[in-house]
């Protein structure tokens, strides 16, 4: 999202100092729980929770001189619990009520609904994109969707794993070096360390 200034908040928290990290959106133990159920169930959750982030509050250079005079921010948004499977029928359809109930959540946080700060392009459109995990696979080339091309492990190993760093592949030449090894721990580093480690090992 591409807003003309930052929203503010029911709390009255600076807005700058609120979307300065993570803003967690519906995001409480049991709101969690219950998405993850009903996604898991083939429904859209009820309430999807979400986190967004505010990256033109410490670099604003993807902006052009005269959006950040302005006051100009960008806005993303993940939206949790939302697995390929519930976009593979009615696509359409299901992205549209997504998008609904998700901006929904973020508006109960706001005085004024997040339509109303959003910036829009040369044609009187809202400068918001939308991506499902079907769109995010066809154009990134992301399987399914996700971010981390598998599902993320435990940081630890199987008894009946016989790797020793768990970054190892089917070929010698190639280590998982990303959150899809074994211990990959999303951006923690822990796969990049252990790919390093590995590379050491035979290089040595």
């Amino acid at each position: 999202m591409v807003v003309r200034e930052l929203p503010e908040l029911k709390s009255g928290v600076d807005p700058r100092i609120a979307f300065a990290g993570t803003f967690h959106i519906n995001e409480s133990y049991f709101q969690l729980e219950r998405a993850f159920e009903e996604a898991s169930a083939g429904k859209i959750p009820t309430e999807i929770p979400s986190e967004m982030y505010c990256h033109t509050l410490t670099d604003n250079s993807i902006l052009s001189p005269e959006l950040q005079k302005n006051g100009f921010h960008t806005l993303t948004l993940f939206a949790l619990h939302l697995p390929a499977s519930l976009f593979d029928v009615n696509h359409d359809e299901v992205k549209r009520e997504v998008v609904k109930r998700t901006l929904a959540g973020l508006n109960d946080y706001l005085k004024t609904p997040i339509q109303d700060y959003l910036a829009v392009d040369s044609h009187g459109s809202p400068c918001i994109e939308v991506k499902t995990p079907q769109e995010l696979e066809s154009e990134l080339g992301l399987p399914r969707g996700n971010i981390f091309h598998t599902d993320l492990q435990f940081p630890w190993k199987n008894e009946d794993d016989h790797r020793k760093w768990g970054v190892e592949t089917s070929h010698e030449r190639i280590l998982i070096a990303g959150a899809g090894a074994h211990r990959g721990g999303a951006v923690s580093g822990i796969a990049g360390h252990n790919a390093a480690m590995a590379a050491l090992e035979r290089l040595s």
